[in-house]
C-alpha cells in the first residue's frame, strides 16, 4: 500500500528548503550536512531522508523553486498599457522586491548551480536565459533602431542592467520597497536615456 502524504508535507517541505538554503549560504555546500540541517529544522535526519534522497537532491529543489518562482513572477509584469519605459521599470522594481528575503537562495547561486548534474544545470539556467529574454525585449523596445543589427550590443546593455540590480541586492540588504523602486526608477531612466543616445 502506498504510503500517504502528510497533510503538512508541503509547509514541512517549505521549511527544509528555508533553513538548507540558509546553511548552504552560510557554511558552503561542500561542509553543510543532512544532519545540520536536519537539526536545525528541528526533525531527524531519517525525517529528512523522507523528504530528499540526498543532499545534491536538496540543493537542485532550492534553486529550482526559487528560479521557477522569480521567472513566473517577472513574466507577470504587465506591458499592456505601458510604455516601454515604464514596463522596464516596473520590471526592475518587481526584481529588487523578489529579491527581498531571498538572500541565500540568491547567495547559493553561484556555487550551487556548477555542482549540478548537466541536465538539472539545463533547466536552472534555462530560467536564467528566460528571464534574460524578458528584459532583452523591453530594451530592445526602448530603442528598436539602436540593436537592428548589432545583437551583442543589447546582450552587453541587458546584462549590464542585471549587473547593477545585483549590485544593489549586494549592497543594501536591508532596503525598504520604497528604496527598491527608488533604485528601480534611477536605472530605468539611466537605461532609457542611454539607449536612446547609442
Amino acid at each position: 500500500m502506498a504510503r500517504t502524504i502528510a497533510k503538512d508535507h508541503d509547509e514541512k517541505r517549505e521549511r527544509i528548503l528555508g533553513v538548507a538554503a540558509r546553511v548552504f549560504a552560510e557554511e558552503g555546500f561542500a561542509r553543510a550536512s543532512m544532519s545540520q540541517i536536519a537539526k536545525d529544522c528541528g526533525i531527524s535526519k531519517a525525517n529528512i531522508y523522507h523528504y530528499y534522497s540526498s543532499k545534491d537532491a536538496l540543493l537542485f529543489d532550492i534553486l529550482d523553486t526559487y528560479l521557477c518562482k522569480l521567472r513566473d513572477r517577472l513574466a507577470a509584469v504587465a506591458s499592456e498599457g505601458q510604455t516601454p519605459e515604464e514596463h522596464l521599470f516596473n520590471f526592475l522594481r518587481e526584481t529588487l522586491l523578489a529579491y527581498q528575503g531571498m538572500d541565500n537562495e540568491h547567495k547559493i547561486q553561484t556555487e550551487g548551480v556548477p555542482l549540478l548534474p548537466l541536465d538539472q544545470q539545463t533547466i536552472l539556467k534555462g530560467y536564467q536565459r528566460e528571464m534574460v529574454k524578458q528584459l532583452n525585449d523591453i530594451i530592445q523596445h526602448i530603442s528598436p533602431e539602436a540593436f537592428t543589427s548589432d545583437k551583442a550590443k543589447l546582450r552587453a546593455v541587458t546584462m549590464s542592467v542585471f549587473g547593477m540590480v545585483n549590485w544593489f541586492y549586494m549592497w543594501n540588504h536591508g532596503a525598504d520597497e520604497a528604496e527598491r523602486a527608488d533604485y528601480a526608477r534611477m536605472v530605468a531612466k539611466l537605461t532609457t536615456d542611454g539607449v536612446r543616445g547609442l
